[in-house]
């Protein structure tokens, strides 16, 4: 079975599937997965966690963005 990757057209609209690709995305950058978070100590994972989730915010982020600028590039409405 292979990885989707984020860029690739899919299901990502559905509320928190990119947010979880991203995760994803982060974890496997750190050689892990979020089932290998489960026999990391206790500390170790809440720390992967609190990164892979800065790191998915952020891209959100950009996302959102770029969003907001192709919108406004094509004379869309005025994001709220």
């Amino acid at each position: 079975m292979t990885e989707k990757r984020i860029d690739e057209p899919s299901d990502l609209a559905e509320p928190g599937h990119l947010e979880r690709a991203y995760i994803e995305q982060y974890l496997r950058s750190q050689g892990h997965t979020l089932a290998s978070l489960a026999t990391l100590p206790k500390p170790q994972a809440e720390l992967l966690m609190r990164a892979a989730s800065l790191y998915a915010s952020a891209h959100l982020a950009e996302v959102e963005t770029r969003s907001h600028l192709v919108e406004d590039m094509h004379g869309g409405t005025a994001p709220m």
